[in-house]
């Protein structure tokens, strides 16, 4: 996928470079995969703001994703790949051979027309499920689990992969997309490729308008509030924080640690992401 710039006819189509969607096939979403979504405007059930700055936006339908990939030594033929209003990643529309039909994360090489299966016997192929003890030393995967069964929660989200840099027994190290190396257990499923949509890191919105139809709402500075509203606020004029920069509730905002130490997948945790590596 490439983006696209606009003649600059307003500031909004100056500075805007967005997706061209060329790649994506033009169809209506699978209306049997296709569920309601509740929102929740960032509170919680009594009401109160638990995520700040969210609200409004377009109204969306959740898409139903397989992110376990359970339909073993069933091939599926790859039909479409669309928009997913509800992640950053595209995602591939699969007709089984049983007459199924099932949306996974698109990966970046996945055409359409292409066959594509799962389980212990599945080829080393992009889109294609398998349980790590098959995955070679090397390989770029995505979707990966972290209890076998579960289905897919590491290396989701547009452009993201990991990958597998050692086998022993029943443990694998894999590099994660923050350039941490966990221990996995080799049952743990995982699919071959990249996750699709790798310029999506390079989108410039162009307007706020645009972002409020995503349903994020302006992020308003600290030092811009009032001492009741947050720790920064207050002073005469434009003053200075004076103190180490933390949320609304008083957690440090630049650097400060925010794992538990006694958290029990510390111990899987080979050595930790960025420049420290603590």
């Amino acid at each position: 996928m490439s983006l696209k710039r606009f003649k600059p006819t307003s500031p909004g189509r100056r500075h805007a470079d967005l997706p061209d969607f060329s790649e994506l096939t033009p169809v209506e979403p699978e209306k049997s995969l296709l569920r309601p979504i509740h929102k929740t405007g960032g509170r919680n059930n009594q009401g109160r703001i638990t995520a700040r700055f969210r609200g409004g936006g377009h109204k969306r339908r959740y898409r139903v994703i397989d992110f376990t990939r359970s339909k073993d030594g069933i091939p599926a033929k790859v039909v479409t790949r669309e928009y997913d209003p509800n992640r950053s990643a595209w995602i591939t529309l699969l007709h089984y051979a049983d007459g199924e039909k099932r949306y996974i994360v698109a990966p970046v090489e996945l055409k359409i027309g292409a066959q594509v299966e799962a389980g212990e016997q599945a080829e080393i192929r992009v889109g294609n499920a398998l349980p790590i003890r098959r995955i070679p030393l090397g390989a770029v995967i995505h979707n990966l689990e972290l209890t076998p069964g579960r289905g897919g929660q590491v290396a989701r989200s547009a452009g993201t992969s990991a990958k597998l840099i050692g086998k022993e027994g029943k443990r694998a190290h894999i590099r994660m997309p923050s350039g941490e190396v966990r221990i996995f257990n080799v049952e743990c499923r995982a699919t071959i490729g990249e996750v699709s949509n790798p310029d999506h890191k390079n989108i410039k919105s162009g307007k706020a308008g645009r972002t409020r139809h995503l349903g994020r709402k302006p992020h308003v500075r600290g030092v811009a509030m009032n001492p009741v509203d947050h720790p920064h606020g207050g002073g005469e004029g434009r003053a200075r924080v004076g103190r180490p920069q933390v949320s609304p509730t008083g957690k440090l905002a630049k650097g400060g640690r925010t794992r538990k130490k006694r958290k029990r997948s510390s111990a899987l945790i080979v050595r930790r992401a960025g420049k420290g590596r603590r």
